[in-house]
């Protein structure tokens, strides 16, 4: 078989009879060796990259978010960062590989327009998106690593935003890490926002009186990801009209939902979907908030749907509902003001086929183009 000389020119190459089968046609033209466009994501097939480059979130552009000398520079409106945390999980640990798993995850997101969106594609449209990629979080002690986590979400919230952004602090969206990391996050945005309502789909309340779940806790241990929700609302970061979906995890003690009420939240329970539908979850979700424009962050366990659909998740808990069902709620959420948001509890180490990290991938996708229909 002959070669094509490396003249800098396109050249025929003869792949000769042997191999013309499986051949479309018998010659190949070579690209001239200074030719980059497939290189640099012209490819249709490889999508500007699917298969190749530095792993962001939908291959999002990554930026330098917690350098100082960068909030004037670097300027974005939404970010996404990760939180590779999971020392307060209670049961099966691994989600400190989440932000990467669900990065990988979402490969296929960024060309794509909507099938339910006419002409709608969130990485192509007002917004600056970008990656900031995950801060250095320490394993050994939760105190810091959570302290780590805020002081990263303060950060990029200091960032300038763009000119068409009618806000003047970008938007975050964080990859998990367990569910502890959405109490320095909402921090964060408690800081720029105010008193932040919280729409939390988990199959669990999340709202735990830390001194009764597990008894004998010390202050350390009191923090994890069953009692974040709790301490949100004692340090006063979120309001009063709350509210929970897809709740369907035993109660630890009868007292639980007098003080989840306590905590400022209602309840929509898994099955409460095959009585009123999505349209009717939607519907008491809006209806609890009240004030659509006030600032809003949704958070989502990924064990809210059923372990058929996300079986690598920290506590599962089986009858939740299906990826269909959580992503129909969350696109009919569309007018509410979201200042933030995460997708938690994905476990690589139990993961089959990526199922569990497509589907949060996807789940991010929903909720960030949320962000973006409300401002355009």
């Amino acid at each position: 078989m002959s070669v094509a000389a490396n003249s800098g020119k396109l050249q025929p190459l003869d792949l000769g009879d042997e191999l013309y089968p499986f051949a479309i046609q018998d010659q190949y033209t070579v690209p001239d060796r200074d030719d980059l466009r497939d290189i640099n994501g012209s490819s249709v097939l490889y999508r500007g990259g699917e298969f190749g480059g530095i792993d962001t979130f939908a291959h999002l552009p990554y930026a330098n978010c917690y350098n100082p000398e960068f909030f004037e520079k670097e300027d974005f409106d939404i970010a996404i960062v990760g939180a590779p945390f999971d020392a307060g999980t209670s049961y099966r640990p691994g989600t400190r590989f989440g932000p990467s798993g669900i990065r990988l995850g979402s490969r296929r997101l960024a060309p794509a327009y909507s099938v339910y969106r006419k002409n709608f594609n969130p990485y192509k449209n007002w917004a600056k998106i970008v990656d900031c990629g995950d801060p250095p979080v320490t394993p050994l002690d939760n105190r810091i690593a959570l302290d780590q986590i805020y002081r990263a979400e303060r950060a990029i919230r200091k960032h300038s935003t763009t000119k068409k952004n009618p806000n003047k602090n970008p938007k975050v969206f964080t990859l998990g890490g367990d569910h502890t990391i959405t109490l320095p996050a909402i921090k964060a945005a408690y800081e720029n926002y105010g008193k932040i309502t919280v729409i939390h789909f988990d199959s669990h309340l999340d709202t735990w009186n830390p001194y009764y779940f597990g008894g004998n806790v010390t202050d350390y241990q009191s923090l994890n990801h069953g009692t974040y929700l709790h301490w949100a609302h004692e340090k006063g970061y979120i309001g009063d009209n709350s509210i929970h979906a897809a709740i369907r995890g035993p109660y630890p003690g009868p007292q639980d939902v007098e003080h989840d009420n306590d905590c400022g939240f209602d309840r929509i329970l898994a099955r409460d979907i095959d009585k009123i539908g999505a349209e009717g979850v939607i519907k008491r979700i809006k209806e609890r908030i009240g004030d659509l424009n006030s600032p809003i962050y949704i958070t989502v366990d990924v064990d809210s749907m059923d372990p058929a659909f996300t079986p690598a998740t920290g506590t599962v808990e089986p009858g939740g509902w299906t990826s269909r069902e959580l992503l129909t709620v969350l696109d009919g959420l569309e007018g509410l003001n979201i200042i933030g948001g995460d997708v938690v509890e994905v476990s690589p180490p139990y993961d089959n086929a990526e199922i569990t990290s497509l589907v949060a991938a996807q789940v991010a996708d929903s909720i960030i183009s949320l962000m973006i229909i409300k401002d355009e």
